[in-house]
């Protein structure tokens, strides 16, 4: 006959660890290898990143005609010996770009420039794996959380897609007779475009992944709706500027002018509206694309000041600190913006004010997030 117990009895420490807390339904089932995954994330946020810098020097460096098939599978083995490099060579010998700009080139010349490009399409090969690896692997370990199939997969979509822009553009300049003596200025905002689309996908995938779901739903309801719109039009505007940016380099208008705040000595550049139809000039006529960046540029300063002092009325303080991160970085690209023009566009400064694009288009993306999910404070904190 069990034993009776007084009401005034404390329940014994083996009574209490019986009792074991059970999850929420909100995270059970969801939880997948977040961590893993947005490692991996991770490491392709780099990739793209590299891959940017390094197509951004191909470019600089008029490296990238200098292969002129698009072999995805045995273009990853370069030439191996010095008939196969003749061969490339002999190739390259046959496009307009080598018949009216590079017919001094000799081997040893062709060399440099073909390992620029070898080496960007190289690293669009790695990405590639990466992704390919690292997606099938998780789904194959059943580690991918609920909901996220779809999304990772979509990254792969647009690797694929924007390999096939990579060679679209390049065959824009592989000519001859036509005299192309670079890829079309339309192709090639339409490749970096991508590849910012590809990085912001990334990136908010990694902020979300950093994260738990309930932690996640929670700060929802705490989203800051005015901070998040206006963080939402300073992320287009960004975009939209870094397409002109695209259109500056694919006709070289940042080597155009050298002069500031004046253009070509002044207020409007000179000869602006020579081409027809007129629509033309907005994109390939080289003075007034780059005063168009020019202004753009402006105009993004200032709607990231207003952006900037409404996000320092954020009641949480990574969000205040998020938008101070942006603004501190909008006002280096433009001191770098104008530099790079006084300077005539050297390579090692445009690649930084580059760079340093990339450096502001994943803060803005992360003050973005935060204004959707916003880390809560203690007070006591």
């Amino acid at each position: 006959m069990s034993q009776k117990r007084n009401i005034f009895e404390e329940v014994s420490d083996e009574a209490r660890d019986e009792q074991t807390v059970q999850p929420g339904m909100i995270d059970r089932g969801r939880g997948g290898a977040r961590k893993a995954i947005r490692a991996w994330l991770m490491v392709l946020f780099g990739l793209v990143v590299a891959m940017i810098v390094v197509g951004g020097l191909t470019r600089l460096t008029d490296s990238g005609l200098s292969i002129t098939e698009w072999r995805p599978v045995t273009g990853a083995l370069p030439p191996m010996s010095e008939a196969e490099w003749q061969s490339e060579f002999d190739k390259y010998k046959q496009i307009d770009q080598w018949r009216i700009q590079n017919q001094w080139m000799e081997l040893a010349d062709f060399k440099e420039i073909y390992w620029w490009e070898w080496g960007h399409r190289q690293l669009g090969r790695l990405i590639g794996v990466v992704w390919a690896l690292g997606f099938f692997g998780f789904m194959a370990a059943r580690k991918i959380p609920t909901g996220w199939t779809g999304r990772l997969f979509l990254l792969g979509v647009l690797g694929g897609a924007q390999g096939a822009i990579g060679w679209w553009m390049v065959a824009s300049g592989v000519t001859q007779g036509e005299g192309m003596t670079a890829v079309a200025s339309y192709r090639l905002a339409t490749h970096l475009g991508l590849a910012f689309v590809i990085l912001g996908f990334i990136a908010w995938y990694a902020y979300m992944l950093g994260r738990d779901e309930r932690d996640l739903m929670q700060a929802r309801r705490a989203k800051e709706a005015k901070l998040f719109s206006l963080s939402t039009g300073l992320m287009h505007f960004a975009f939209l500027q870094i397409l002109i940016g695209a259109f500056v380099a694919g006709i070289d208008a940042g080597r155009s002018f050298t002069d500031w705040p004046l253009i070509g000595g002044q207020l409007l550049p000179p000869d602006m509206s020579v081409l027809d139809p007129w629509w033309r000039n907005l994109f390939e006529s080289p003075g007034l694309v780059q005063f168009i960046h020019r202004c753009a540029g402006y105009l993004l300063f200032a709607f990231g000041v207003v952006v900037w002092m409404r996000g320092r009325q954020s009641a949480h303080p990574q969000t205040r600190f998020a938008f101070n991160a942006v603004f501190a970085a909008l006002s280096l690209q433009v001191v770098l913006g104008i530099t790079t023009v006084v300077y005539a566009a050297p390579w090692h400064i445009a690649i930084v004010h580059q760079l340093l694009a990339v450096i502001l288009w994943a803060l803005i993306l992360r003050a973005r997030f935060l204004s959707a999910y916003p880390v809560a404070t203690s007070v006591r904190g």
